[in-house]
């Protein structure tokens, strides 16, 4: 990636207060943002924009969040996509066997973790490169 173009993340997540939050603190970072609230919506984004990170929530409205990543590691390019999974969903045993078989970068629960623990989450993605 070029070092002067900003990285990509898109923002799957239906809370719209969240995503706007998200957003208005990763762009401050100097990300470039891409969002979407409902599944089946930032499936196509991703598809079509190739963020360089995915932040994806499980329970959204429509295609639910698992589904959302499990389609895109049967894409050539989403294989290897980085998502971050953002969730209150923490405790479901065979959701988390599903999510893990689809290797996530992070499986951060939301009311376990501040926005500081989420911003450093994404620049250590970034630093792995």
């Amino acid at each position: 990636m070029e070092k002067n173009k900003p990285y990509s993340i898109l923002i799957c997540e239906d809370d719209l207060n969240l995503r706007n939050l998200l957003s208005l603190k990763l762009k401050n970072e100097g990300y470039e943002i891409l969002s979407a609230a409902e599944g089946s919506a930032g499936l196509e984004m991703a598809l079509e924009k190739k963020p360089d990170l995915i932040l994806l929530d499980l329970l959204m409205p429509g295609m639910k969040g698992d589904a959302v990543l499990a389609a895109l590691r049967n894409d050539p390019w989403g294989k290897t996509a980085k998502v971050i999974i953002l969730t209150n969903v923490s405790n479901d045993d065979k959701m988390m066997k599903e999510i893990g078989a689809n290797n996530p970068v992070f499986y951060l629960v939301k009311s376990d973790n501040s926005l500081k623990e989420l911003i450093d989450k994404i620049k250590e993605t970034f630093q792995e490169e």
